[in-house]
């Protein structure tokens, strides 16, 4: 009987063949009852398994392909990723992305094969799984993205991660010719931000960028009254105009939180910038909040005399915008800063 293996916090477990014994695996009769489920052809967990966890879909393709290395989001999500699930913008499951040298597998469900060249200096194993590394696997998603938004946000969240950074992927973007999707990855790269703390900050971000044109975006950064005081860290801070633009999901309907965003929505309108924001029905037709948006920025650029914020910190702030900031963070330091935010 497998034993489960407790990593990050969740129970796994990895798939086992047929075990006539039943010590090593189930019987085939056992295999054939309601108490095992099969994970691929051959391979058995027990029924109770979650079977959806990104991490357990991840387990279960890597065994089912041995020789092959994970990639893209799988890559990302066995190594802890917040918003690395495994589903697409609509929620769906998508596969799991596995590298081969060479194919020689009938197709089965929850992984894709791919022979795409993969050098040596690119593979990894990691608590007994092989894949691709980040720099690599970030690109065959954002290679493989159904289009610029989600390429961009791949991207983004990946940079989240402090796994990769944006000079990283543009050098390996670089070095490419002639692979699948690198028009697109090349096109996403001006794009991405390296201090996106959600998806659909990420999403906002592009609606004011390519749709209203606005250039000058500072993704959660600090905002500071002349005095040098810390008055709160939007979402994204249009710099040309001053207008703050917030995501508002769930968590922020209701309770302590609602009270906390409008206590600092005040703070940001007595500095004398202006508040959008956006809400969960906003993503399936944008239109009124980009409306929003310019009636936003037409009130900001309408106020005169000097502004009353700045994005310069004083002396003693330290800065995490950037993933290199973040990587020179000391353990402590990134306990203290890098707090979890759900948006």
């Amino acid at each position: 009987m497998p034993v489960p293996q407790l990593r990050r916090g969740l129970e796994l477990v990895r798939p086992v063949r047929v075990d006539p014994s039943g010590e090593a695996g189930p019987t085939e009769r056992q295999a054939r009852g309601r108490g095992w489920r099969r994970s691929s052809r051959g391979l058995y967990v027990p029924a109770g398994v979650d079977g959806d966890l990104a991490q357990q879909r991840v387990l279960e393709a890597a065994a089912a392909v041995p020789e092959g290395y994970i990639t893209g989001w799988a890559t990302f999500a066995w190594s802890g990723a917040r918003w690395f699930d495994g589903t697409d913008r609509a929620g769906q499951p998508v596969p799991v992305p596995i590298v081969v040298h060479e194919n020689r597998r009938d197709a089965q469900p929850g992984y894709v094969i791919t022979q795409e060249r993969l050098a040596l200096r690119h593979c990894r194993e990691l608590d007994g799984v092989r894949g691709t590394d980040p720099t690599r696997s970030i690109a065959y998603e954002a290679r493989y993205a159904p289009d610029l938004v989600g390429a961009v946000v791949a991207l983004d969240m990946a940079m989240n991660t402090d796994l990769v950074s944006k000079v990283e992927v543009a050098a390996y973007a670089a070095s490419l010719n002639g692979w699948t999707g690198i028009p697109l990855l090349r096109e996403a790269i001006p794009y991405v931000v390296e201090n996106s703390w959600s998806p659909m900050e990420s999403e906002m971000r592009l609606l004011w960028e390519v749709e209203l044109g606005v250039n000058w975006i500072a993704c959660n950064h600090p905002v500071f009254d002349l005095a040098g005081n810390h008055v709160g860290t939007p979402d994204l801070l249009d710099l040309e105009a001053g207008v703050v633009g917030e995501y508002d999901g769930a968590l922020h309907l209701a309770g302590k939180q609602r009270s906390r965003d409008l206590k600092r929505e005040g703070d940001f309108r007595r500095l004398g910038l202006e508040y959008v924001t956006m809400v969960a029905g906003d993503r399936r037709d944008p239109s009124d909040f980009l409306q929003r948006t310019q009636d936003a920025r037409r009130r900001a650029q309408q106020k005169l005399g000097p502004r009353q914020w700045t994005i310069t910190p004083p002396q003693w702030w330290t800065p995490t915008t950037t993933v290199e900031q973040r990587r020179a963070l000391a353990a402590d330091q990134r306990a203290r800063y890098l707090r979890p935010r759900s948006a």
